[in-house]
């Protein structure tokens, strides 16, 4: 399926997923190639409900989308959803954690661990912190007990 019938499949089924929610709002489909992905932007005045406690419903709706679109498709292609800014401002303070940690580490040079951080959020903190050449991320652990820690190099 092309990119285009991919953008028209994934808007079409945002809508019907926000219809079946009780969410009124409009979806606008692009394509995000820093993150090799589309990206669905819904504007809504009922962000908070779309959103949810702790980012919970968008991450839902956002793997629900990705997992349609590849039953459509027979191709997994990488979905990111966001409404009222919420993706923004969440990578705008996980990148000021990860400066803080960063700085913390260089300063005492003691690792210092992050925890209670989603896969997607370990992977932008490993991605910020991947261009400092005095400090190294590593994930530790399993399943919930996954979390980052910066290291000295």
């Amino acid at each position: 399926m092309a990119a285009k019938d991919s953008k028209t499949e994934i808007k079409k089924t945002a809508q019907k997923l926000l219809d079946l929610l009780g969410v009124k709002g409009s979806v606008v489909v692009g394509e995000d190639k820093e993150n090799e992905a589309l990206s669905v932007n819904i504007t809504t005045d009922d962000a908070g409900i779309l959103i949810g406690r702790h980012g919970e419903t968008i991450s839902a709706f956002q793997v629900v989308l990705g997992q349609i679109l590849q039953r459509q498709t027979g191709e997994w292609q990488r979905v990111l959803v966001d409404t009222g800014d919420y993706r923004t401002k969440q990578q705008e303070m996980l990148k000021s954690m990860a400066e803080q940690a960063a700085e913390r580490v260089k300063q005492t040079g003691d690792p210092y661990t992050i925890y209670d951080l989603t896969s997607s959020q370990r992977r932008f903190v490993h991605m910020v912190l991947s261009e400092d050449p005095q400090i190294i991320t590593e994930s530790e652990g399993e399943g919930r007990e996954r979390h980052l820690v910066v290291k000295p190099r």
